[in-house]
């Protein structure tokens, strides 16, 4: 069984990335800034958030040793950070200033690779913070890295769709095309093959992408309804999890490929997953802006099974009692989960929860409770009414509904003054894809706006929503 433990909401934008030491968890966004949260209760440290990024933080990792941090952004540096006191401790400038989309640690902390938008691959001595080797893709966005359990290698993934395998005096030692619209992330599991009595001494890769929403290991494992975005093994090899634009995370066997558990609890485009290194914790982050932290059983369901948390409705009026009760251990109320079974509190009770049916009805005393829960049932409130907005409708960049969407030469439709603004920033590649954009030419998309208009009037006839 897969158990929702705790969510975290401190982002104000799109989770990019999220990263366990064996004492901590970090997540990075859209919104400039990593968080830290000790792994003995979820909170957040004292000095985080963590600030000295300009733009969005695309990639964040933990040394072997879980001391330091590194993040990258758009804004072409990758930061080490001192975990102990959030300390800056050196600032990595990609040396062609392209967008950092992805960093990640040797095992023995040695070497620290950072890829980039141009296709630069960099590897950084860490004793002396200064560039060791470099080296470059042929065509596409560096967008993926893992490195394998020895450190003699590691592969990285690039938009094109090709995988390459490197060593650590930055040779290439193969190129292979694995998805035909681009990697999206990769893994390596950090135990070898095993024929049931013996370690082979190879190592499972897994990747995933644009293609087909499916993962490649040994065979295709499917399951997803649309591009898988991330992907990671569990730190004794035995599973494997991926985040999808589908808004599911599937868990498979890696022995079989069977599936273990699907959580639909995310409402947007999952982006990250990551399994703790010492137990069976599981964190996912997604565009909806919220890191979940999940536990998982030592003894695994029979393939097919579903958890207790696979939720059939996506929105919160549409909950189960128990739903709701997996909702306030989520919060931190789970103190509070016999008195709503008791008082029957579904999806649609819990949203018509007042101050006076709080006091009066339920018999919660303290002013201060009493407070959090109607804090935490608004942000509820606020997360249903999004859940109904079609994603074709939001901007790719802002997340947002679109007023004035144009399509650009990417084939993506996005808000007009977003994309402009993209543009005006000098970026010349897809907010999508990475890749090159032959044109600057935004074309209104007339179609859409049209569709959008037509569902606010129907929102606003029913109620469910404001004019913009």
């Amino acid at each position: 069984m897969a158990m929702l433990i705790r969510t975290l909401t401190d982002h104000s934008d799109d989770v990019n990335c999220c990263a366990f030491s064996s004492s901590c968890l970090a997540t990075c966004s859209l919104d400039k800034t990593i968080r830290i949260y000790s792994l003995n209760d979820f909170t957040e440290l004292p000095y985080s958030p963590l600030k000295g990024h300009t733009y969005a933080v695309h990639c964040c990792c933990f040394s072997p040793s879980g001391h330091t941090l590194a993040s990258c952004s758009t804004d072409g540096a990758t930061i080490i950070w001192d975990t102990r006191d959030g300390r800056m401790l050196a600032v990595l400038g990609q040396p062609s200033g392209s967008p950092v989309r992805v960093c990640r640690f040797s095992p023995e902390s040695t070497y620290l690779v950072s890829g980039a938008a141009d296709g630069s691959v960099v590897l950084w001595n860490t004793q002396t913070m200064k560039l060791y080797r470099s080296g470059n893709v042929k065509d596409g966005s560096l967008v993926a890295c893992a490195f394998s359990p020895g450190g003699n290698f590691f592969v990285t993934g690039s938009s094109c769709g090709d995988l390459t395998v490197w060593d650590d005096k930055m040779r290439c030692l193969c190129n292979e095309k694995a998805h035909d619209l681009g990697v999206t992330c990769c893994d390596i599991s950090s135990r070898p093959v095993s024929d049931g009595e013996h370690a082979s001494g190879y190592f499972q890769l897994a990747s995933c992408g644009q293609d087909s929403g499916e993962l490649r290991y040994k065979c295709t494992l499917s399951g997803h309804s649309a591009p898988v975005l991330a992907c990671a093994f569990s730190y004794d090899g035995q599973m494997l999890v991926s985040g999808s634009v589908d808004k599911c995370v599937i868990i498979y066997e890696t022995n079989t490929g069977n599936i273990l558990h699907t959580l639909s609890q995310h409402t947007r485009y999952v982006t990250t997953c990551a399994f703790a290194p010492h137990s069976l914790l599981l964190a996912t982050g997604s565009m909806d802006k919220t890191v979940h932290i999940w536990q998982l059983d030592s003894e695994q369901p029979r393939a097919g099974d579903t958890t207790e948390n696979d939720s059939k409705m996506r929105t919160a009026e549409n909950w189960s009692e128990d739903d709701v009760s997996a909702w306030l251990c989520a919060q931190g109320l789970a103190e509070l989960v016999g008195l709503f079974k008791a008082n029957n509190i579904d999806g649609k009770e819990l949203l018509n929860l007042t101050r006076e049916s709080l006091t009066n009805e339920l018999k919660i005393e303290s002013l201060g409770l009493r407070s959090k829960i109607l804090q935490k049932i608004e942000e509820l409130r606020m997360k249903t009414v999004s859940v109904a907005v079609p994603d074709e409708f939001l901007c790719p960049i802002t997340r947002e509904l679109m007023k004035d969407p144009v399509i650009a030469a990417d084939g993506y439709s996005y808000e007009k003054e977003a994309m402009e603004n993209w543009i005006s920033n000098e970026r010349r590649s897809s907010p999508m894809t990475n890749l090159p954009l032959h044109s600057l030419v935004l074309t209104p998309n007339r179609t859409l706006k049209m569709a959008i208009s037509r569902w606010l009037e129907t929102q606003q006839k029913c109620g469910e929503t404001t004019p913009l």
